[in-house]
C-alpha cells in the first residue's frame, strides 16, 4: 500500500496566537485534509534536549532518543558521514559556529540560520581554533562554513542540546551537563576570547553582520550508537526520503522538487520533511510562518489532496510539531469521502 509520511516542524501555531493565526490562513486544501484525517496526538517535554520533530526522526531511523533520560541526539557520526567524512572511533560532537546575544541578565543564542558564516571566514576560525583544541587533547575536523566536529572520548556522558531546541531562550539549561561539562567550558571560553575582536568579526561588523563569538556542542555519541550502516539500504522504515535534515541525508535522503516525483510510482513508503517553517518560527515572526504555510499549501498540500483523491497516494499521515507537542493526521482516500464533516484547520491546535 502506498503512504506517504509528511513531517512538518512548527506547523502547530503557538496556543496563545493560535486563534488569530488560524483564522489568517489560508488552505483549504490542509482544511480538508486535516478535518478529515484520523487524530493522534503526543505531548512533549518543552524543555527538552530536541525538539519533537528531531526526537521523531531519530526514533524513525533508528538512533537511540537519549533525551528521555535527559540526555542528547547522538547524530554526529550521521552527520560526519553527511559530509563525505571516513567513519571514526571515538566519541564525536557536531560543533556549530554560533551567535550568542547578551540580552539584559542572561545570555541568548541566535538562530545560525542568520548567521551568513562565509566559507572563508570560517576557515579562518576554524584555524584560529584548532591549536586551542589541539592543547586540550581534543581533535577538531572542518565540516563545512556551519558545521564542525569534534573528537572527545571521555565525553561521551555529556548531555547536550540541539542547537533549534536552545535557539531564542535564556542558554543556561540548554548547556552541556554532565561528565566534561567543566572540561568543554574552559575550552569554549578560551576560544570565545580568542575570537574576541578576531579580524573576521572586525570585518563581519563593518558589513553589519554578527559576530561569530561562540560554539554550539551538541549531538555526541559513537558510531555503535548509530546502529544502522548509513546507506540507501538502511532508510529506517522507508524506500523513499525526501529532505531530510543533514544529520540524516546518509540515510537515503534526497532532494524533490514537486508532490510529483514524491509519489511518483515504484515506493512503498515515503518520508518528506517540509521545514521551511523553522526558521520563522524560532523567530516569532509568524507573518513569515503564515506566508510559507500558504506557500506549502500551494506547493505540496493541494497537490497531495489530489494525489490522495486521484489514486496515487493510498494514505497519507502528516505530522505537525511544535516545541511542545507533535500531532499526526492520518488521511485515506476513503476518509476523504466524508462529505459530512466541514474542512476545518481547527484541529492544528492541540
Amino acid at each position: 500500500m502506498s503512504h506517504l509520511d509528511i513531517l512538518l516542524p512548527f506547523g502547530l501555531p503557538p496556543a496563545e496566537l493560535a486563534s488569530d493565526l488560524l483564522r489568517a490562513l489560508k488552505a483549504p486544501s490542509l482544511a480538508m485534509l486535516l478535518a478529515r484525517a484520523r487524530l493522534r496526538h503526543q505531548a512533549f517535554d518543552g524543555f527538552a534536549r530536541a525538539l519533537p520533530h528531531e526526537a521523531w526522526l531519530a526514533l524513525q531511523f533508528g538512533l537511540p532518543d537519549g533525551t528521555k533520560a535527559g540526555g542528547s541526539l547522538p547524530v554526529a557520526h550521521s552527520a560526519r558521514q553527511a559530509f563525505g567524512l571516513p567513519p571514526a572511533a571515538g566519541v564525536w560532537f557536531i560543533l556549530h559556529p554560533v551567535h550568542i546575544l547578551a540580552a539584559s541578565d542572561h545570555l541568548v543564542l541566535i538562530d545560525r540560520r542568520h548567521l551568513q558564516i562565509a566559507e572563508a571566514e570560517s576557515r579562518v576560525l576554524f584555524e584560529s581554533a584548532r591549536p586551542l583544541f589541539e592543547e586540550a587533547g581534543r581533535q577538531l575536523v572542518y565540516g563545512d562554513a556551519d558545521t564542525w566536529f569534534v573528537r572527545a572520548d571521555d565525553w561521551g556522558e555529556l548531555h547536550t542540546s540541539t542547537p533549534d531546541a536552545a535557539c531564542g531562550h535564556n542558554i543556561d539549561i540548554w548547556m552541556p551537563k554532565g561528565d566534561g561539562d567543566r572540561n568543554w567550558r574552559k575550552l569554549h571560553n578560551e576560544v570565545q576570547m580568542h575570537w574576541h575582536g578576531h579580524p573576521v568579526n572586525e570585518e563581519r561588523a563593518a558589513r553589519g553582520l554578527k559576530p561569530v563569538n561562540s560554539l554550539w556542542l551538541w549531538g555526541g555519541g559513537t558510531a555503535d550508537a548509530q546502529n544502522n550502516p548509513l546507506s540507501p539500504a538502511t532508510a529506517g522504515p522507508y524506500t523513499q526520503s525526501f529532505h531530510l535534515p543533514s544529520w540524516l541525508q546518509t540515510r537515503a535522503g534526497q532532494p524533490a522538487a514537486t508532490m510529483a516525483e514524491v509519489v511518483a510510482p515504484g515506493t512503498e513508503k515515503r518520508l518528506l520533511v517540509l521545514d521551511t517553517l523553522i526558521e520563522a518560527a524560532l523567530a516569532a515572526d509568524w507573518s513569515e510562518w503564515l506566508t510559507r504555510l500558504h506557500q506549502l499549501e500551494a506547493d505540496w498540500f493541494a497537490p497531495l489532496l489530489a494525489a490522495l483523491k486521484d489514486g496515487q497516494l493510498e494514505r497519507a499521515t502528516l505530522l505537525a510539531s511544535h516545541n511542545a507537542a507533535l500531532s499526526e493526521f492520518t488521511v485515506t482516500a476513503h476518509s476523504l469521502r466524508k462529505f459530512w464533516i466541514k474542512p476545518s484547520l481547527a484541529r492544528l491546535v492541540p
